[in-house]
Parts: structure tokens; sequence; C-alpha cells
């Protein structure tokens, strides 16, 4: 089952079981890759819709801190309960050791050796990492690994 179809199952379900919260966040997901099937003249595949989610979760991270910042943990509340239901359609996150052995073989295999490497690095990383780790993060450790 593609993704997409995955959040038409469950935007159904949300509906049955009558769970507002879930309902809007997966109407918001579904609502972003119509917008972007719009306006990219693309059909999402599962590479488009995880890039769609990732950058959801990473909106949402910012704002619930913008919001514990500002002392409304109400709404700081309400963005971390939506990070939680746009993670179930995320793939599994990669673990340190399991990034650490990807980051091995991207240099290996793209024979990098100094930070003017670092975007064949990334792009060749990028496909495999996709929706599973904060590619700020990875790139951080790029940038150690390199140096």
């Amino acid at each position: 089952m593609s993704l997409l179809e995955q959040l038409q199952e469950a935007q159904k379900d949300a509906m049955r079981a009558k769970d507002k919260l879930r309902l809007g966040t997966i109407r918001l997901a579904l609502a972003e890759v119509k917008q972007r099937q719009i306006d990219a003249q693309m059909i999402p595949d599962d590479a488009n819709i995880l890039a769609i989610l990732t950058k959801m979760v990473k909106q949402r991270k910012e704002s619930a801190s913008q919001y514990s910042a500002a002392a409304r943990q109400d709404l700081a509340d309400v963005e971390l309960a939506e990070i939680t239901i746009i993670e179930q359609f995320l793939p599994q996150a990669l673990t340190q050791a399991e990034l650490d052995d990807l980051l091995t073989q991207a240099i290996a295999e793209t024979g990098a050796s100094n930070m003017q490497d670092m975007a064949k690095v990334m792009a060749w990383l990028r496909p495999q990492v996709q929706g599973r780790t904060d590619m700020g993060a990875l790139s951080g450790l790029v940038k150690n690994r390199l140096n």
C-alpha cells in the first residue's frame, strides 16, 4: 500500500472514530500533497510524500518550541500531538549505529576526503535517509567526519 493510500485509509478511520485532532492533521497532510501535485504538475509518489511529511514535522517542532518559549504550553501540546500523528506515517528512525554505517559507506563510495566533497556525500545519503533522520543533524555529522 502506498503512503498516499495509507493516509487516505487513516483519514477514513479517523472519521469513523471521530478523532478530530487526527482527522485534522491527516487532512492537512493530504491537502499539502494535493497542493504540491497541482503546483508541480506531478504524481505524488512515496518519496515526495515523505518529503512533505518530514517538512510538516520540522515546521511543527519549530512552532512547538516557539510556543513553549512564549509560555503557551497549550498550543505547544497541540503541535506535539500533531507530530506524533504525522510520525506514524514516516519510516522507522535510524539508530546512531545505522547512521554511522551509512556515513562510512557514503564517504567510501563517493571518495570524499575533505569539506569540498560534502555535497557529494549528502547527495548520496539523502535518498537513503529521507524521512528517517534530521537532515540538519546529519549535515553536522558529515562535517565532523570530513574535517
